[in-house]
């Protein structure tokens, strides 16, 4: 029987993150068989999905709560397939609440386990450290400065850089993208990206309509382009629309698609997550926003411990984009904001400047940084 490598990613990022893993292990393990929780992407790199990514999509500790019993479920049903058919190796994506759980059971039983992508431990739950040793055999970070953490901690660990950063790095222009979406070239253009989860678009996607009529008063030839992940968030977000009244708004739904968006667009307005960093990636400006249940916010906003939420900004270590997250971020100040951008072409330059060195900081040959760190791994040899 074919070995197996197990993995579990909980939601689109970690989806695409996964398909780029599985395409970079595949020449060099061809008779691998991958099997876990993924989505669309990873399913269609060849891997046997055992649960949907779907389930396992929530973010904030009112809304895990709420699905709590059934997460655990899933994760007590996977830890029982794997270790009644041990695979060569776990690789969990992300998810680090429900992975590192996971992946201490699974390592306590003897099996390889590698956790790729870090926790945010630099902003937040630094404590968790000690945890993450007991748990993982190796860490893939994606970013340059997590390594020393691990390293200090002792525990082992490669940086290989973000998948996405080579995924963007050529992506095609603004033009290009245009033309493909047929867009005029001189349109004054706002892609709108309200989130991947459901719980996200419900929580957003009115404030993200009442934004852009907001654009619409003072920007009356302006043209939104909302991508949206699935026909589920595609529906919430419609249900939104309906329910402001806008269809006079010059709005264009797409399913997928959120890269042309984002590159055919002059600003973006974007959710707090994975998908600010794709912005940055190509150099866009945006506005980063997120609201979430009050309850929520107060447990987050208390265990942060950056001075920035959006990834752009983090990574930077200075304040590029603006940040207008819950009570502040209302329809007329995101509005505003979108509007501030569009009318200033030196700070664009600047933007696009500062994310550019951004791109290159991060552009490392993913794939093969990756094959380098888990083959040794795979093949039973010291890593």
């Amino acid at each position: 029987m074919a070995a197996t490598i197990g993995i579990v990613a909980g939601e689109a990022s970690g989806d695409l993150l996964g398909a780029h893993l599985i395409r970079a292990l595949r020449p060099h393990l061809p008779d691998v068989h991958f099997s876990g929780v993924g989505g669309p992407r990873m399913r269609a790199a060849g891997m046997d999905v055992l649960f949907p990514m779907e389930k396992l999509a929530v973010r904030g500790y009112v809304e895990v709560a709420r699905h709590y019993l059934e997460i655990v479920g899933i994760r007590r049903r996977l830890a029982a397939h794997f270790l009644r058919q041990p695979p060569a190796c776990f690789i969990g994506i992300d998810a680090p609440d429900f992975n590192l759980e996971l992946e201490r059971k699974l390592k306590r039983a003897g099996i390889c386990t590698v956790q790729y992508v870090s926790p945010q431990i630099w902003a937040w739950r630094s404590e968790r450290l000690h945890g993450i040793g007991r748990a993982v055999d190796k860490m893939l970070t994606v970013f340059p400065f997590e390594a020393a953490l691990y390293e200090a901690a002792k525990i082992p660990v490669a940086y290989v850089g973000h998948p996405l950063a080579d995924m963007l790095g050529d992506f095609p222009g603004r033009q290009s993208a245009r033309e493909q979406l047929r867009i005029p070239h001189a349109a004054r253009v706002i892609a709108l990206l309200p989130g991947s989860r459901i719980t996200e678009v419900e929580h957003t996607a009115e404030l993200f309509v009442a934004t852009a009529m907001e654009i619409a008063k003072a920007e009356p030839e302006a043209m939104f382009l909302a991508p949206l992940v699935s026909m589920e968030t595609r529906a919430r977000f419609e249900s939104a629309l309906y329910r402001a009244g806008a269809p006079q708004l010059n709005l264009t739904l797409l399913i997928g698609h959120a890269h042309d968006a984002m590159a055919a667009s002059d600003v973006v307005l974007v959710c707090s997550g994975t998908a600010t960093l794709e912005a940055a990636l190509l150099r866009k400006p945006m506005v980063i926003t997120y609201r979430m249940p009050r309850l929520s916010w107060w447990m987050m906003k208390r265990r942060f411990h950056e001075r920035y939420v959006g990834l752009p900004n983090i990574l930077s270590r200075e304040f590029v984009v603006p940040e207008l997250l819950q009570d502040d971020a209302t329809p007329e100040n995101l509005a505003q904001a979108l509007l501030n951008l569009l009318s200033d072409a030196t700070v664009r330059s600047r933007i696009d400047l500062r994310f550019s060195r951004l791109l290159a900081e991060l552009r490392q040959d993913t794939g093969r940084r990756i094959v380098d760190a888990l083959l040794p791994m795979l093949d039973g040899r010291p890593a």
